[in-house]
């Protein structure tokens, strides 16, 4: 859930809003299901955004030139949608109640696309459907009137966008395993944006989902006072209605990007097969089986070693390793058993990447942090030069494990997120061992020129957390990457209890729990044998 924020909104209540505004809108669902009404709802926020957005620029244009307000131009060039008459929201209110509502959505979404190049294929355009009833219509856009009332500019943009982002996410929990298909959670991603701080270049991911990974990637530029326009974003995704999630998302956050589909995907049709990106953030679907791996056993992205035709996985780490610029770094979310599989050649590929130095980090994740799934995931952080100066110490040889395992808070029932400080001690521990007490510092470089290396504080070990491993104690675990093998057990603290008695008092309480052990197995024994059960 997203962060408590104390900032007035336009609805009258505290930003952090949601979670009611979600609850009111998913009474409204009835009983369509979940995967269906997420496009209803979803689409229906875009055109609230696009509308509001537009309408604001109109205004601002009218009250300089009215004749440039009707320029289209004058709109594209300020990265607004233009937005025909009869597609703005406040036609739709004000025709909320009309039976035919959904043939109006319809036509709204149709003349928004016809007018503007980049969301062809992208809305959605099925709320005329005779199943759709046409009173919760109504009622949604009635509700959904209310987001961002009364604000303007970037403010209502970011609450449109925080609305667009918690729905996406509350879905994505509704529909279980096949929420996962479109949704990273956030907390996840959080660890990979602060890890790698995106600052500035070109940001990739290869099966981009909904943009979440874009989304708090340009989060993280705003937060730590950079320009959106230092990087550039880049993704694919095979899924032609999640890429249109996608498309969605990054517009009501005014995100520009070049997110392609294709129905091939990352391995079969590359879209970008020339780029290098200095930044690539994936969570791939786990252990993927039906990759057709079969025909492209000779492919050039396979430097360390055809990957299994029954998984995946070593497939995407090899696939985001050959698009990483001459200094760029990866963030990758994998099932854990890609730390230690030797199944199919896994091992030796592994091998062959360690010997190569090509493992930066490893992060052991806790359970029940996705939706989708409740095998256990770990994050696998790839660098093409370990020794890039800029600040960052010489990382040859070395990689850095951290276990994870115990963190995050239970959020629900089911699903675990990790908190906000629990997250900035990942990045610190990264960020510290990136720059601690190397070449760079001592030459005099300034540390930390990725921003936060140089808050990390210095870098030390922690039985049971962290461990900067050599290449030689990973090849006596056989290669085996699961950072728990490396951490240790964690230190445990001093009760002041001397051993001799602390023993003692064990031992009497081991007794003690023996005897009552025995007295409860007679009681039972009895009482069967006074109901005829005895032997």
């Amino acid at each position: 859930m997203p962060r408590k924020d104390t900032t007035k909104n336009g609805n009258g209540g505290d930003l952090g809003f949601e979670a009611e505004l979600f609850k009111a809108a998913d009474k409204l669902r009835g009983n369509m299901e979940p995967s269906d009404y997420k496009h209803v709802a979803l689409g229906l926020i875009f055109l609230k955004y696009i509308s509001d957005a537009f309408e604001a620029k109109h205004q601002s244009l009218l009250a300089d030139d009215p004749r440039a307000a009707e320029d289209k131009d004058e709109y594209l060039a300020d990265n607004v949608f233009w937005v025909p008459k009869e597609a703005r929201w406040s036609y739709l209110q004000a025709n909320a109640r009309r039976p035919e509502i959904g043939a109006l959505i319809d036509d709204a979404m149709r003349a928004i696309e016809n007018d503007n190049e980049s969301l062809k294929g992208v809305l959605p355009k099925d709320y005329a459907r005779p199943a759709l009833n046409k009173v919760m219509l109504g009622e949604l856009i009635d509700l959904i009137s209310g987001i961002a009332l009364g604000e303007s500019g970037h403010r209502s943009k970011d609450i449109l966008g925080r609305v667009y982002e918690y729905f996406l996410g509350q879905f994505a929990g509704a529909e279980g395993k096949r929420g996962g298909e479109f949704y990273t959670p956030r907390s996840v991603v959080r660890v990979l944006v602060e890890m790698l701080e995106p600052y500035r270049g070109r940001v990739y991911d290869p099966c981009c989902g909904s943009g979440g990974m874009f989304v708090q990637s340009e989060r993280f530029v705003q937060e730590h006072g950079g320009r959106l326009g230092d990087i550039a974003i880049y993704g694919q995704e095979s899924n032609y209605t999640t890429w249109r999630l996608c498309k969605m998302n990054l517009a009501v956050r005014g995100i520009d990007a070049d997110i392609r589909w294709n129905n091939d995907g990352s391995f079969h049709k590359d879209e970008f097969p020339q780029l290098k990106f200095d930044y690539i953030l994936a969570n791939p679907p786990f252990n993927v089986s039906d990759w057709g791996g079969d025909r492209l056993r000779e492919d050039v992205r396979w430097k360390f070693g055809a990957p299994p035709v029954g998984n995946a996985n070593y497939a995407w780490l090899q696939h985001i390793y050959h698009h990483l610029a001459p200094n760029g770094t990866a963030g990758v979310v994998l099932a854990n058993g890609s730390m230690s599989s030797s199944q199919s050649g896994e091992g030796e590929i592994r091998k062959a990447m360690l010997e190569a130095d090509v493992v930066d980090c490893m992060v052991a994740l806790p359970g029940q942090l996705f939706y989708s799934t409740q095998i256990p995931a770990c994050l696998w952080f790839l660098a093409r030069n370990k020794n890039p100066g800029k600040g960052l110490r010489d990382r040859r040889g070395q990689v850095l494990f951290i276990d994870a395992r115990n963190m995050g808070v239970m959020v629900d029932r089911t699903r675990r997120e990790l908190t906000d400080e629990e997250i900035r001690k990942i990045a610190d521990t990264y960020h510290a061992w990136r720059r601690a007490g190397g070449p760079s510092v001592a030459e005099g470089r300034t540390p930390g020129s990725d921003r936060g290396e140089k808050d990390a504080g210095e870098y030390a070990d922690v039985p049971g957390f962290c461990k900067s491993a050599t290449l030689d104690e990973i090849r006596k675990h056989d290669y085996v990457l699961t950072p728990g093998r490396y951490v240790g057990a964690a230190a445990q603290e001093d009760d002041g209890e001397p051993f001799t008695e602390k023993m003692a008092r064990l031992a009497s309480q081991w007794r003690e729990q023996r005897a009552e052990a025995a007295r409860l197995d007679a009681a039972i024994e009895a009482n069967l044998r006074e109901l005829g059960y005895g032997g």
